[in-house]
């Protein structure tokens, strides 16, 4: 019988070790973080990275579009705006200047000045910011 003590723990043992275990994940839980608000960090650390595809640095450059902090802020504002409204591709209108987003991607695809007669297609929506 002694034998077997050594090797297996008692009733008392194992309920203390199963308290502690529960209370441990309870004080986790209660200091954690809900997926609710992790999930909504992540949508808007998202939206505040806009990229710029290949073809948009090239128009950009091409077209001497120089953007200022603020008004990629807007850009990104804007973006934000699209998406919560549902919009899938979006023409972001930021002052004299023109962008066409895609929101799932967080991606402007292209960038037109205001000197260019355009016509947009493949849009669902449009922010003026």
């Amino acid at each position: 019988m002694q034998g077997l003590q050594k090797n297996y723990s008692s009733i008392e043992q194992m309920t203390s070790q199963l308290l502690q275990n529960n209370s441990r994940t309870e004080n986790s839980r209660e200091a954690g973080v809900s997926f609710q608000d992790i999930l909504s960090s992540k949508k808007e650390e998202a939206a505040k990275n806009l990229k710029f595809s290949k073809h948009a640095n090239e128009r950009l450059a091409t077209r001497q579009i120089d953007l200022s902090a603020e008004q990629i802020e807007r850009l990104e504002n804007g973006t934000t705006k699209a998406r919560e409204k549902g919009i899938r591709e979006s023409l972001v209108m930021v002052d004299n200047l023109a962008f066409i987003v895609n929101i799932k991607n967080n991606t402007v695809i292209t960038a037109v000045g205001d000197t260019e007669d355009s016509i947009f297609t493949n849009i669902d929506g449009a922010v003026i910011s």
